[in-house]
């Protein structure tokens, strides 16, 4: 399968006054505006996927409805093994099993999302060092979820405005 780890786009910096629960703080307009703009480069280029997980914390929700409008692909399922640190086995439970051909795209945060890039690519967590930009795609081929089990396809970066 191919897995789609996804950046949440830019949020609304950190206010206690404003969002005293952090996992509420919304996108700005900048980031639903460069979250679109790499949700039709993945369109373009007919990467849809057949399932979209994202964190339930509302910027990384938010960025998956986005990508779900924009490319077309389902609706986003919540995921709380997203809102933490990578945790293989629920992962692979959300997930389920796969056809190889499959696109699983997986809306998170950092630096979770990094870890379990490098996790994937070489065995540990801290074993690969990710700029991992908000809005970033990072594109694995693996047939399961294990350590060491993908190879990186891409890695996506957007450009500014």
């Amino acid at each position: 399968m191919l897995l789609l780890l996804m950046r949440h786009a830019e949020a609304e910096p950190r206010d206690p006054a404003r969002w005293p629960d952090d996992a509420r703080r919304p996108l700005v307009e900048r980031g639903r505006r460069r979250q679109r703009r790499m949700s039709r480069r993945l369109r373009r280029r007919g990467i849809v996927p057949d399932l979209l997980l994202a964190s339930p914390w509302a910027r990384a929700w938010e960025t998956a409805e986005i990508v779900s409008d924009v490319v077309g692909c389902p609706t986003p399922v919540a995921c709380e093994a997203l809102a933490g640190p990578p945790d293989l086995p629920r992962l692979g439970e959300a997930v389920g099993a796969r056809d190889p051909d499959s696109v699983v795209a997986l809306v998170g945060h950092e630096p979770w999302l990094g870890e379990l890039g490098a996790l994937l690519l070489t065995g540990r967590p801290s074993g690969l060092a990710i700029d991992f930009p908000k809005s970033g795609i990072l594109a694995i081929r693996a047939e399961r979820l294990e350590p060491t089990s993908g190879t990186l396809m891409f890695f996506w970066r957007p450009r500014g405005d």
